[in-house]
């Protein structure tokens, strides 16, 4: 199957877009001191909860973010 030019680009960017989002996540989770994700500095329900999200985002995000660029490869540089 091959995928269009923009929904190539769109498969991508969300890629892109996933890891900045959940990297940020993770950087706030970790440096959290409102006491959710941590307890007495051990990690709580809350952070591996979160975590575990964060981590298939990671893997979400660069498998369809792959697949946009596998495409945009297929598909070669633009004709005019």
């Amino acid at each position: 199957m091959k995928l269009s030019r923009p929904v190539s680009w769109f498969l991508l960017a969300f890629g892109v877009w996933s890891w900045i989002i959940w990297i940020t996540f993770v950087k706030n989770l970790v440096e959290d001191i409102s006491g959710l994700a941590f307890d007495d500095g051990h990690p709580t329900a809350y952070f591996w909860v979160h975590l575990t999200l964060a981590i298939v985002s990671f893997v979400l995000g660069t498998v369809v973010g792959g697949i946009g660029l596998r495409s945009l490869r297929v598909l070669g540089p633009r004709q005019r």
